[in-house]
């Protein structure tokens, strides 16, 4: 695959003003990349502008905390395929994973899966790798292969630290080839999107995409 298209092209920042969402489409069509990742808020301005073009319109839920019920997680979902998205990047419930609730976690991921599903949409699950354990990366990987998630993520670039390729490798093997990975969080350059993607990152999430990209050109 083309490194163009390992990019989530991504702009998650709680000032992002409308001009700023439309700039990053535009680089993002630029560069072909995989998709532009906002918040739900902006998917409506993301799909119009990204309308005739390969690169998909990516929606976060629950973002970032993901800390809210269930069922505003489904109903952001819903709002958000409904205007434009065919990506969702959810957030697992941490607290609820920390304690071992795994019925909760299992049912919450599973929720999300489904809308998504049912909607024509993908799955995209983040476990904020930062704050778990190893243990507790490995099994809510597996929760989210069994809930059917069609991506688990490392991050949201908003805890107390990114992506690792250790975490990544970790992800990758305990999911295997049925389900995707996508790094996200503090992947900044060149050599750190080429050490995600060795490690088996199918997709990068990432806001210096494009400078990522100029980066490459001048190998």
């Amino acid at each position: 695959m083309k490194l163009n298209k390992y990019f989530d092209h991504t702009l998650l920042k709680p000032d992002a003003t409308t001009a700023q969402i439309l700039a990053i489409c535009d680089e993002a069509i630029q560069y072909d990349f995989a998709s532009v990742c906002v918040n739900s808020c902006n998917v409506e301005t993301v799909a119009q502008r990204l309308a005739g073009t390969d690169v998909k319109t990516c929606a976060v839920v629950g973002f970032p905390l993901g800390a809210c019920t269930t069922s505003s997680k489904v109903f952001e979902t819903e709002e958000a395929i409904r205007a434009g998205a065919s990506e969702i990047d959810m957030v697992i419930n941490v607290g609820r994973m920390k304690e071992a609730d795994y019925d909760y976690v299992s049912a919450d991921i599973t929720a999300v899966t489904a809308c998504c599903h049912s909607l024509g949409a993908i799955t995209k699950v983040i476990i904020e790798t930062c704050l778990l354990t190893k243990e507790e990366i490995v099994k809510v990987c597996q929760l989210a292969k069994s809930a059917g998630a069609d991506f688990v993520k490392t991050s949201t670039g908003f805890s107390t630290a990114g992506a690792s390729a250790e975490d990544v490798a970790l992800m990758k093997k305990t999911v295997g080839p049925s389900v995707l990975v996508k790094a996200s969080g503090g992947i900044r350059n060149l050599e750190t999107t080429r050490q995600m993607i060795a490690a088996g990152a199918d997709r990068i999430g990432a806001s210096a995409s494009a400078a990522i990209m100029q980066e490459s050109f001048q190998e």
